[in-house]
């Protein structure tokens, strides 16, 4: 008899029924695989083979239940928008089990689009394909720029019509993450006024993602403090690659840190501390310069829904959630710093260097010139002689940038490296290639209008290799031209 075709090992499942409903994926008429993530599947200890076969596509799409699945639908809460909504869940996702990985590190395998749940409300539970090919071409750039982020093991078609605002492909997405638990979740059960469940989840947390936060005095203030600290070097790395979630809501920060759901999110092209593309988020709550911000009120957000299991005199532990709260800034700032540094190809942490860094980024929004190539030209300039290919043929530099470029050559003067050394380092942190919104948009239409994945397959390969920079792949480092600029990204419900 063949092995499993997956090797679940499932732990949520052993929490009361209150965190989740049971229930299977709602199967669909024809699958068709679109794409396979291959060298993730392998990392997770699959067979590529057998997940191309039959068998494969069935389980992929939801039509089979494999072998050790026990999938669930999660129950949660949280403020969208600044809205509260005290019971939202999955309401198109399914959660088919866990996995652990070639590291020994426990995934969560889920799939988004897989019909009503009991939180779907008025939804129909179902994925339509551009929103599925935006999550699947920004989650593996964003993994490949090396930001904590969910994956995507692979996209199909359903081989349905979904109405939106037209009928529209169905598809599905298989989602990896290190779990799906999100301050919404706790805020769930904070809700309900039991610390019980509230504690379960807490315990639950600590042992799949911070286990060292047993040995504290207090295991559930260094939980607390643990995600702050990720969190805030998570939203660090979205800045420094000009990242733009959209729907920061409470509901969309995972406890693991990694970052999830990818609908209404945007690169920026030219920078614009104010940039917002979602099409829902009408006041710029979730602006680019605003993501810290954001982050650290959801987080106030966890800090008050664990208040109850903090200590049991509440003054003490309203205390010990705002001092975890604090920490945020400075860990932002120090993990933002450090990035900075590297982007300029700075090793050491000089004074002055925070006002370089920012002095540069007033310029770019002032000349309104590309985030992400003017930091890789500055890695072109930083030796004299190079044999790398050079972004040169798409940007330089204007003579408004001389006074500064002066600076930052004295400064990099001073740093321990040789020039060669620091040139490479900057090429290491410096990408060439983003999903722009243009070419997303553009592959996302050639796939649902006209069934032509060629150009989805191209942009996913050129993402997995964003630091080496081919002239042969130079539309894709291009910003768009005024008529192909992108001003609105949009929810896939």
């Amino acid at each position: 008899m063949d092995a499993a075709l997956f090797q679940f090992d499932n732990s949520y499942t052993l929490l009361p029924e209150r965190f989740y409903a049971r229930l299977p994926p709602t199967p669909v008429a024809g699958p068709q695989l679109v794409r396979l993530n291959e060298p993730l599947a392998r990392h997770l200890g699959l067979d590529v083979e057998r997940l191309h076969s039959p068998e494969g596509i069935e389980t992929l799409a939801g039509n089979r239940v494999p072998d050790g699945a026990e999938p669930l639908a999660m129950a949660y809460a949280g403020f969208q928008f600044g809205s509260w909504v005290p019971q939202l869940g999955d309401g198109r996702a399914i959660l088919l089990g866990e996995l652990l990985d070639r590291d020994g590190v426990r995934c969560d395998l889920q799939l988004k689009g897989a019909g009503r749940t009991p939180f779907s409300r008025m939804g129909d539970g179902r994925a339509v394909l551009g929103p599925v090919l935006r999550e699947y071409i920004v989650s593996e750039a964003m993994a490949a720029l090396g930001v904590p982020t969910t994956r995507s093991l692979a996209a199909l078609l359903t081989g349905e019509q979904i109405m939106r605002e037209s009928h529209l492909p169905g598809a599905v997405l298989v989602r990896v993450a290190k779990s799906h638990v999100r301050v919404g979740t706790f805020q769930f059960f904070a809700a309900q006024g039991d610390p019980g469940p509230l504690r379960q989840l807490a315990e639950y947390v600590i042992d799949r993602h911070y286990p060292s936060s047993r040995a504290a005095h207090n295991s559930i203030e260094a939980l607390l403090r643990a995600v702050v600290r990720q969190q805030a070097r998570s939203v660090a790395s979205w800045q420094l690659v000009g990242f733009i979630h959209g729907v920061m809501n409470t509901d969309n920060m995972l406890l693991s840190g990694e970052t999830v759901d990818y609908g209404p999110c945007a690169f920026m092209d030219a920078y614009r501390p104010d940039a917002v593309f979602s099409s829902i988020d009408h006041g710029g709550r979730y602006a680019y310069e605003n993501q810290p911000g954001i982050a650290q009120w959801n987080l106030a957000c966890l800090a008050q829904a664990l208040v109850p299991i903090l200590d049991v005199d509440r003054a003490q532990a309203v205390s010990l959630a705002q001092s975890a709260i604090d920490e945020f800034q400075a860990v932002f700032r120090d993990a933002y710093g450090q990035g900075m540094g590297a982007k300029l190809g700075l090793v050491e942490t000089h004074d002055g260097d925070v006002a370089l860094g920012s002095d540069l980024l007033t310029l770019l929004n002032h000349e309104q010139d590309d985030f992400t190539l003017a930091f890789r030209r500055l890695a072109d300039l930083a030796a004299p002689v190079t044999t790398e290919e050079q972004v040169v043929e798409i940007f330089d530099f204007s003579s408004a940038y001389g006074p500064w470029l002066e600076r930052w050559k004295n400064r990099c003067a001073t740093d321990p490296r040789s020039t060669r050394e620091r040139q490479q380092s900057m090429y290491a942190v410096n990408p060439a290639f983003i999903p722009r919104n243009h070419l997303v948009e553009e592959v996302i239409q050639a796939s649902v209008t006209k069934n032509e994945f060629g150009p989805f397959h191209a942009l996913v390969d050129v993402l997995a290799c964003p630091f080496s920079y081919r002239s042969e792949c130079v539309r894709y480092a291009m910003p768009p031209r005024p008529d192909q600029r992108v001003f609105q990204t949009f929810c896939g419900t």
